[in-house]
């Protein structure tokens, strides 16, 4: 009996948060396919255990923000055509990208033009539903099939003439554990104890924009409520930042650092101010009511003093909860108008127990298990792994 030839999948990521999808996406497919597995490409610690022998490390493209990427720009690129080649070289059933759009489909295009009979699969669905909308038709010439962790990202591509896309879950409803409080971590709302979750953001450049107005906001909701406990959640590489930051502010908040710390903190929370992120998710699926405030840098600023000539947005919101909801029940602040009064006066009304605001987020959010799990106990990874399955067989029965 002749074996089947193994699968070859190659697989490019671009930061740590891919570089987990894909060896859950891996570990799904093996489950799925009764063939042998190649796994090739580039990514990090959890795809090496799954396999693979990086084409180079992944620190060498996981660099974050504007000044350091044009500091590795040169560097970058040389990995860009390094992978291009060996994807032709290695000549794989199906590539798959995940995230960290500027690298990893600067790779697909170039894939795609040299090799266009390589099915592309796409993980992660860039913010063309906040942002430069028109790359969603740009996508649609060089990706085959777009696993997307928001639901309603495939209506969106379809209007903008994306990809074919399909929702296969987001990683954060798989963690419900984690996220909602157990009996008696959360204090009562009849009680007069308040937990107030401050998340200035994790990159340097979200910290330094709104450390000066959160703590503005911090010191006057610790005046409306003295019994609020502040706890700031903050990850390892902005701890300094943070802390040096905190030395002006006239309440000084509990940090913790970590994911499990964050995590018991939001078990615990009656209310945040957060920057605009996946952490707003995070918030509204642990049942926390919010504030979301966010400052551009200069140049995104400008884009929108002329966003009437320039089509850079196409939707009212820029909080995933709001987006997955279709509508906007959690508030937020945009560069001036995230000042600390502001932003004080929204929290200390999400405090009281017989808020309507307060109420108003909290049934919304019942609601997100009910938009976001898949049907009949469907995994996240096993749902792409069985797309990726199917795009990657199109190429031997087309």
């Amino acid at each position: 009996m002749r074996q089947e030839p193994p699968l070859s999948v190659y697989i490019v990521v671009g930061e740590e948060s891919g570089d987990q999808l894909g060896a859950e996406l891996i570990r799904a497919l093996r489950e799925r396919t009764g063939r042998p597995l190649v796994v090739q490409g580039v990514g990090g610690e959890r795809l090496s255990r799954e396999g693979l022998q990086s084409l180079f490390p992944l620190q060498d493209i996981a660099v974050m923000g504007l000044s350091a990427v044009l500091a590795r720009l040169p560097a970058i690129v040389k990995r860009v055509y390094q992978c291009v080649d060996d994807v032709i070289a290695k000549d794989p059933d199906v590539l798959l990208i995940i995230d960290s759009p500027d690298f990893t489909h600067n790779v697909a295009k170039r894939v795609r033009k040299k090799a266009p009979h390589i099915p592309i699969v796409d993980y992660v669905s860039p913010s063309v539903w906040a942002w430069r909308p028109g790359r969603a038709r740009k996508m649609a010439a060089y990706v085959d099939h777009l696993l997307a962790l928001l639901p309603f990202e495939p209506e969106v591509h379809r209007e903008l003439g994306g990809p074919a896309t399909t929702y296969v879950g987001h990683p954060l409803i798989e963690r419900l554990d984690n996220l909602r409080p157990k009996d008696g971590e959360r204090a009562p709302m009849s009680a007069q104890e308040r937990t107030v979750l401050v998340l200035p953001g994790s990159r340097g450049s979200e910290v330094s924009r709104l450390m000066e107005p959160f703590g503005k906001a911090v010191a006057r909701i610790a005046e409306a409520w003295p019994d609020a406990h502040f706890v700031m959640p903050a990850v390892a590489h902005q701890e300094a930042r943070i802390r040096d930051a905190l030395q002006s502010w006239a309440i000084q908040p509990e940090i913790v650092i970590g994911e499990p710390a964050k995590f018991a903190a939001f078990r615990k929370a009656h209310a945040a101010l957060a920057a605009s992120g996946t952490v707003s998710l995070e918030l509204a699926i642990s049942g926390v009511p919010m504030v979301v405030a966010y400052k551009l840098d200069w140049f995104f600023r400008r884009l929108k003093d002329i966003h009437r000539f320039i089509p850079i947005a196409t939707v009212d919101s820029m909080v995933l909860p709001n987006l997955v909801l279709g509508r906007n029940v959690v508030p937020e602040y945009l560069d001036e108008d995230a000042n600390g009064p502001a932003l004080a006066d929204r929290v200390i009304s999400l405090l009281n127990q017989d808020s309507v605001a307060r109420n108003l987020q909290v049934e919304a959010f019942n609601q997100l298990d009910r938009i976001m799990k898949l049907p009949d106990g469907e995994s996240q990874a096993g749902k792409a792994a069985q797309i990726l399955l199917t795009t990657a067989e199109k190429r031997h029965t087309a």
